[in-house]
C-alpha cells in the first residue's frame, strides 16, 4: 500500500489530512499541559493543607504531639506532603518528556510537511507548464495546417483560371508550398512537444508524485507512532510514582498502627500527675457536744503528729468536697490569714485604739465554721493575683506540683547541659584555631582569640553554676516524691524550697510578727500548689471596690501569707472590713492588697459604700 500509487490524484486531500494530523498532535499537547497544571495545583493544595494543620512552633499544639494519635496525624501530614511532591514530579516529567519534546517535534513536522508539499506543487507546476507548451504547439500546428489548406485551394483556383497570369499562378504556388512547409514544421514541433509532455507526465505520475506522497505517508506514520509513544510515556510517568505513593500510604498505615492508647494514657498521667496522695477520711463532728471555738481534731490546721486524719486540699477530700464548693470560696479559705492577729505593740494600750484590737476567742476555727464561711466570704486571692500580675513563674518552679516541677527542672537541666556542650565545642574550635595561628602566624593573630576564648569560658562557668543550681532543686524534689515509703507518700505535699527566692510574700513562712504562731509547712505547700489551678480564674476577677479608708496606727511587717506590710501613719483603702477574726483587708494600689490586724489601723468606713457597716 502506497499513497503515491493509491492516492496519486488526491494531492489536496492529503494536504488537508496531514494538517489535521498536526492539529491532533497539538491538541494532545494542550491536554497534557492542562494535566500538568492540574497536578501542580493539586500538589499546591495538598501542601497548603498539610502546612495548615502542622503544629505551630513553641505553642501548646506542639506539646500535644507527644501523644501517639497526634504523632500519627503528624506523620499523615508529612506523608501527604511527600504525596504532593510526587504529583509535582508527574507534572515536571510530563512537561519535560512530553510537552517539550512534542512541541519541538511539531515544529519539525510542520517544516517537513511544508517541504514535501512544496515539492509536490513544484512538480504540478512543471507538468502544467509542459501541458501548456503542448497545447500551444498543437494550436500552432492546427493553425498552420489550416493555412496550408487555404493556400493550396487558392493555388488550385488560380491555376484553373485562364484569365490569371502565369506570374500570379506562380506566386500562389509558392505561397502554398510555404504554408505546407510551415505546417510540416509545426507538425514536427508538436510531435516533439507531445513526446516530451508524455515523458514528463509519466515521470510526474509514476516517479515524482509517488516519491513525494511516499515521504508524506512516512511523515504521517511517524507522527502517529510519536503520538502512541507519548501516550505510553504518559502512562509510564504515572506508573513510576505509584511505588513512592504506595510508600506514602504505607507510612500512613504504619503511623496508624503505631497508635498506642496505653502509652497516651501514661503520657496524660505524666503531664498532669501532681505527686500528692489523697487524704484520709474526715472525722465525724459530734454536734451533741457544746460548740467551742477552740482547736479541734477536725480543724484544717490539725497536726499530723496526733495521728488523726486531716483535711488536705490536695488529697482525697478534693474528690469528695470540692465538687460542691466553688473555687473562689475554697481559695478564700486557703488564702485568708488563719492565725489570730498579733496584739499591738506593748507601748500602746489596746483600749486607746479607736477600733480596739479584736482579740480572737480561739486560735483555730472548727471545720464546720470554715465550710459555712465558704458560702458567705468574699474570695481573698490577692496573693495569687499579685503573683501573676507582679512577676513571672518562680525560677525553681515551686508553684507547680512535685511531679510537674520535677519534669520542668529535668527539662531545664537538659537544656543547660546542651548549652554547656555547645559552648564547650565552640571553645575547642577556638582553641584549635589558636593552635593553627600559633603554628602559622601568617594566617592570623593568636592573641585576637584570647578575648573570645575567655568569654566562652566565662559562659561555660555561668552555665555550670546554673545547672548545679537546678540539679540541686531537682535532687530535692526527687527526694520528696512519693516513690519509696508510706512516710514519703504522707509527706508528698511538703515540697516547697525554703531557700528559693520568692516572687512575693506568698512564698514566705507563715509566722506571726511576734513569733507566737507558725502555720504547718504542708498547708503552705498546698496553697502554693493550688495557685496555678485557681490563678487563671481569679486573674480576670475585677478588684473589690473600696468601702472606706484607714490610717495605720503602728508599723506592721506583713510576713505571713495574705498579709501586707504598712508603715505607721500611712493611709490606705479598706476593701473588706473585719468579719470577727481580727483582720481587715486593705489595698495600697491595684497590685498590692492584703490583710492587717484590725487593731493596727483606724478605720473610716464610707456609709454610702456597698457592704459598709455603721459602728455605733
Amino acid at each position: 500500500m502506497s499513497w503515491g500509487i493509491e492516492l496519486w490524484d488526491q494531492f489536496d486531500n492529503l494536504e488537508k489530512h496531514t494538517q489535521w494530523g498536526i492539529d491532533i498532535l497539538e491538541k494532545y499537547i494542550k491536554f497534557v499541559k492542562e494535566r500538568t497544571e492540574i497536578e501542580l495545583s493539586y500538589a499546591k493544595q495538598l501542601r497548603n493543607l498539610s502546612k495548615k494543620y502542622q503544629p505551630k512552633k513553641n505553642s501548646k499544639e506542639e506539646e500535644e504531639y507527644r501523644y501517639t494519635a497526634c504523632k500519627a496525624f503528624l506523620s499523615t501530614l508529612n506523608e501527604m506532603n511527600d504525596y504532593a511532591g510526587q504529583h509535582e514530579v508527574i507534572s515536571e516529567n510530563m512537561t519535560s518528556q512530553i510537552i517539550v519534546e512534542l512541541a519541538r517535534y511539531v515544529q519539525e513536522l510542520k517544516q517537513e510537511r511544508k517541504s514535501h508539499f512544496h515539492d509536490g506543487r513544484k512538480a504540478q507546476q512543471h507538468i502544467e507548464t509542459c501541458w501548456k507548451q503542448l497545447e500551444s504547439s498543437k494550436r500552432r500546428f492546427e493553425r498552420d495546417c489550416k493555412e496550408a489548406d487555404r493556400a493550396q485551394q487558392y493555388f488550385e483556383k488560380m491555376d484553373a483560371d485562364i484569365n490569371v497570369t502565369k506570374a500570379d499562378v506562380e506566386k500562389a504556388r509558392q505561397q502554398a508550398q510555404t504554408r505546407h512547409q510551415m505546417a510540416e514544421d509545426s507538425k514536427a514541433d508538436y510531435s516533439s512537444v507531445l513526446q516530451k509532455f508524455n515523458h514528463e507526465q509519466h515521470e510526474y505520475y509514476h516517479t515524482h508524485i509517488p516519491n513525494i506522497f511516499q515521504k508524506i505517508q512516512e511523515m504521517e506514520e511517524r507522527r502517529i507512532v510519536r503520538i502512541g509513544e507519548s501516550v505510553k510515556t504518559y502512562a509510564e510517568l504515572d506508573r513510576q510514582v505509584i511505588p513512592i505513593i504506595g510508600k506514602c500510604l504505607d507510612g500512613i498505615v504504619k503511623a496508624a498502627e503505631s497508635i498506642d492508647p496505653k502509652n497516651d494514657s501514661q503520657l496524660v498521667v505524666e503531664a498532669y500527675k501532681s505527686g500528692f496522695e489523697p487524704p484520709g477520711d474526715i472525722e465525724f463532728e459530734d454536734y451533741t457536744q457544746p460548740m467551742k471555738r477552740t482547736v479541734s481534731d477536725n480543724s484544717l490546721s490539725n497536726s499530723r503528729g496526733e495521728g488523726k486524719s486531716e483535711l488536705k486540699f490536695g488529697g482525697k477530700s478534693k474528690g469528695k468536697l470540692w465538687p460542691f464548693i466553688k473555687k473562689n470560696k475554697l481559695m478564700s479559705l486557703l488564702t485568708s490569714p488563719h492565725q489570730p492577729p498579733p496584739p499591738p505593740p506593748a507601748s500602746a494600750s489596746p483600749s486607746a485604739v479607736p477600733n480596739g484590737p479584736q482579740s480572737p476567742k480561739q486560735q483555730k476555727e472548727p471545720l464546720s465554721h470554715r465550710f459555712n464561711e465558704f458560702m458567705t466570704s468574699k474570695p481573698k486571692i490577692h496573693c495569687f493575683r499579685s503573683l501573676k500580675r507582679g512577676g513571672a513563674t518562680p525560677e525553681d518552679f515551686s508553684n507547680l506540683p512535685p511531679e510537674q516541677r520535677r519534669k520542668k527542672l529535668q527539662q531545664k537541666v537538659d537544656e543547660l547541659n546542651k548549652e554547656i556542650q555547645k559552648e564547650m565545642d565552640q571553645r575547642d574550635a577556638i582553641t584549635k584555631m589558636k593552635d593553627v595561628y600559633l603554628k602559622n602566624p601568617q594566617m592570623g593573630d593568636p592573641g585576637s582569640l584570647d578575648h573570645k576564648l575567655a568569654e566562652v569560658s566565662q559562659n561555660i562557668e555561668k552555665l555550670r553554676l546554673e545547672a548545679q543550681k537546678f540539679e540541686a532543686w531537682l535532687a530535692e524534689v526527687e527526694g520528696r516524691l512519693p516513690a519509696r515509703s508510706d512516710q514519703a507518700r504522707r509527706q508528698s505535699g511538703m515540697y516547697e524550697t525554703q531557700n528559693a527566692p520568692s516572687v512575693n510574700n506568698c512564698a514566705q513562712d507563715r509566722e506571726s510578727p511576734d513569733g507566737s504562731y507558725t502555720e504547718e509547712q504542708s498547708q503552705e505547700s498546698e496553697v502554693k500548689v493550688l495557685a496555678t489551678d485557681f490563678d487563671d480564674e481569679f486573674d480576670d476577677e475585677e478588684p473589690l471596690p473600696a468601702i472606706g479608708t484607714c490610717k495605720a496606727l503602728y508599723t506592721f511587717e506583713g510576713q505571713n501569707e495574705g498579709t501586707i506590710s504598712v508603715v505607721e501613719g500611712e493611709t490606705l483603702y479598706v476593701i473588706e472590713e473585719d468579719k470577727g477574726d481580727g483582720w481587715t483587708r486593705i489595698r495600697r494600689n491595684e497590685d498590692e492588697e492584703g490583710y492587717v490586724p484590725t487593731s493596727y489601723v483606724e478605720v473610716y468606713l464610707d456609709k454610702n459604700a456597698k457592704g459598709a457597716k455603721t459602728y455605733i
